[in-house]
Formats: C-alpha cells, sequence, structure tokens
C-alpha cells in the first residue's frame, strides 16, 4: 500500500507540481483475473448509450461467412476494431475528475484493481441493413395458393420473425418494414411472399369484382369482396392482395380500400415483360394499356426500378431490369449497372442506385464516388470509373 510520501516523491521525480492535480490519487494495481482479451470495449453514440440504459438490447447478427453488425430495435451499425496506441485499463468503480471533484471528502489515496486492459475497441459506423437476403429466404418457397401440391409437399425451411431476426442482418423494425415492402404476408405463423402468378390471379379477381361491380376505384368495400371472392380464394389472401395494392379507411363504420392504380399498373407491366427479352417499346405501350383495368392510365414513369427503355435502339425497346435483382454491395451494384448500359443518364441510373444512399446521402454524391461523367450529345452521361468484364 502507497504513503502519500511516496506518492509525493514521484511526482516530485516526475516534476509535476502538485498544486495542478486534483489532491486524491488512484493506486492501480492488477487483479489476478486481469488479461488482454478477457474483455471487449464498445464505443456507443449519445443515443445508444441512452437506450441501453434505459433497459433496450443491443443485438450483434451475421452467420459465420458475413461481417457482423449491431442492431439496436431500429438501427444497424457496422462494426470495425480500431486500435489505439495508449492502453485501455478496465477499473472498476473508478471515478472521474468531475465526480472527485464533487466528493471532496474522497481518501486523498484511492487503491483500485484493474480487472483487464486493451489496446482496441470497437467502433460503430450506422449502415444500410442488409435486406436483401430476407427476399432471397423467402422467395425459396413463395406461396402458390391453398391448392397448390408443391406447398403441401415441401420440404423447404419456412421462416416464423424469430428465424428472419436471426438470419438477416437488420434491426427488428427495420426487418418488419421490409417485410411490408415487399408485400410479404403471415400464413399459419411463418412469413411468405406469394408466387407472382398466384398474386396476379388475386389481383384479377379484385379488378374484375371492381368493373362488374361499377365501383370507383377510390372506395371499394372489402365485406362485399370478401363475400364475393370467398368461394374462390381464401378471404385473408383477398384481404392481403387489397392491403397490397390499396389503402385501407373506413367510411360510416365500413371498411374500404382506395386502389393504387401505380402499382397495378406497373404488376401488369412486369407480367407482359417477364417472358420477353425485349419488347418494341410502342407495342408494348399499346399491349400494356389494353391490359389494364379500364379507367386506368398506363405511364412509362410507373416502372422505375422495374424496366429500362433502350431509346439508342431502332425501334426503341424497352426490357425487364428489377432492381431487387441488382447486388446489394455498392461497388458491385455499379459493376453490374455499366455491364448493362455503358453509359446512364441520371434519370434512368437513379431508380437503381437510390436504395443505396446511406442516411443524408444523395444519389449526387454516389454518382461521384463510383462514376465517371461526361457530356453525350449536350445530355450530362456517367459511365465506369473502372474497366468492366
Amino acid at each position: 500500500m502507497r504513503r502519500r510520501e511516496e506518492v509525493d516523491a514521484t511526482l516530485q521525480t516526475a516534476k509535476l507540481n502538485a498544486a495542478e492535480l486534483l489532491p486524491p490519487v488512484h493506486c492501480l494495481r492488477f487483479g489476478p483475473q486481469a488479461g488482454a482479451g478477457a474483455c471487449c470495449l464498445l464505443q456507443l453514440e449519445p443515443g445508444l448509450c441512452a437506450e441501453l440504459q434505459a433497459g433496450s438490447s443491443l443485438v450483434i447478427r451475421g452467420e459465420k461467412d458475413e461481417q457482423a453488425v449491431l442492431c439496436s430495435k431500429d438501427k444497424t451499425y457496422d462494426m470495425k476494431i480500431a486500435d489505439t496506441s495508449n492502453m485501455l485499463l478496465f477499473v472498476p468503480g473508478c471515478k472521474t475528475p468531475e465526480q472527485l471533484k464533487a466528493d471532496q471528502e474522497s481518501c486523498n489515496i484511492i487503491h483500485s484493481q484493474i480487472a483487464g486492459f486493451s489496446n482496441s475497441y470497437w467502433e460503430l459506423r450506422r449502415c444500410r441493413p442488409k435486406l436483401k437476403k430476407l427476399r432471397k429466404l423467402l422467395m425459396e418457397d413463395p406461396y402458390e395458393g391453398p391448392d397448390s401440391r408443391k406447398d403441401q409437399t415441401s420440404t423447404i425451411s419456412k421462416y416464423t420473425t424469430e428465424d428472419l431476426l436471426s438470419l438477416v442482418q437488420a434491426s427488428e423494425e427495420e426487418i418488419l418494414h421490409q417485410l411490408q415492402v415487399i408485400d410479404a404476408c403471415r400464413i399459419e405463423g411463418y412469413w411468405r411472399i406469394l408466387d407472382f402468378d398466384y398474386e396476379v390471379k388475386l389481383l384479377n379477381h379484385v379488378t374484375q369484382l371492381i368493373d362488374s361491380e361499377s365501383w370507383s376505384f377510390s372506395k371499394v368495400p372489402l365485406n362485399i369482396c370478401l363475400q364475393e371472392l370467398g368461394p374462390l380464394e381464401p378471404t385473408e389472401m383477398i384481404e392481403h392482395i387489397l392491403l397490397s395494392y390499396g389503402r385501407k379507411y373506413i367510411d360510416g363504420g365500413e371498411v374500404y380500400f382506395e386502389m393504387n392504380e401505380d402499382k397495378i399498373c406497373r404488376t401488369i407491366a412486369q407480367m407482359l415483360l417477364q417472358n420477353a427479352v425485349k419488347f418494341n417499346l410502342s407495342e408494348f405501350q399499346e399491349v400494356w394499356q389494353q391490359s389494364v383495368p379500364e379507367g386506368m392510365t398506363t405511364r412509362l414513369d410507373q416502372l422505375k426500378g422495374l424496366a429500362l427503355v433502350d431509346k439508342n435502339s431502332r425501334p426503341e425497346t424497352i426490357f425487364l431490369l428489377k432492381v431487387e435483382d441488382l447486388p446489394e454491395d455498392n461497388q458491385e451494384r455499379f459493376n453490374s449497372l455499366f455491364s448493362i448500359r455503358e453509359k446512364w443518364t441520371e434519370v434512368d441510373i437513379t431508380p437503381y442506385i437510390q436504395d443505396l444512399c446511406a442516411e443524408k446521402q444523395t444519389v449526387g454524391a454516389l454518382l461521384t464516388k463510383y462514376a465517371r461523367s461526361s457530356t453525350l450529345n449536350g445530355v450530362k452521361v456517367y459511365n465506369s470509373r473502372r474497366p468492366i468484364s
């Protein structure tokens, strides 16, 4: 145990002025269990710290072949090790200078035991949730309807919310929100995506009923839909397709749906394009308009992130290019896009890179980083910064 006289002698040897220091002195010694690697340090932003103190949990997610991420209830963070030249000591009960100032009765010499030490800590950086895997898992076994033999005999894994939380590198809120975005539904406790042909079949049932009853697309009654279409399909599926393609509201105590014209037109366009490599643009637009429900108007801007128009071909053509089929990694996404088309206008490429933007990042900033700009016939275009094989 050190005495005050020994401390003062050490200060004098170190040529430190005791008057410039707080009177209390920490005397440190290593505990029996102290060692490098016994503990890990994690640097948290104030918001995360407050969540932990309030009783929330932080979860590290990732399989063996994935870079680990840390998730709060609603956000996802990349984890990186930051090395430090100073040794970081873990001292339980150690008081900060502010605490020592407030505690005037602190003993002059405080004997503390070091529980561990480290030369690095985990640093967190907010990142996009890695949600592409969510669709990939659910597309292993899309739901083809109650009469599907495949669904009755399938041995492919199905996924509950807990399963998805353990497999997908994203927070719970981000996963649940994405399940809504991709129009997933719960069937017998498992999350499922409808097979596209079955989804179109359900949508046709609804639009044909709307037409036969001469309803407005802005006021489709739920109860009558369930009564009329219930003998054809499960009522849960009818309500799900209405939720997927409409906005639910209540009027006079009755539940109605306002149908989403853009989404319906988009799905019918996908149905027309999915079996063609390329489609003559003018012919496609004519067939597309004839295929949508009467009263709806088709527009090419309804197809952003779904199909791409080739204005350089003669005649002009259109082909299917879904943003969800492109790589999730930034560089791989740009490589893929530039292998499809050498030069892009900002208008054409934006729907295919918008989802890559981090918090407060713009499409322009992404293009500056991953593409090179030039002018072609008076129009600004972007091409790859690196050779594309």
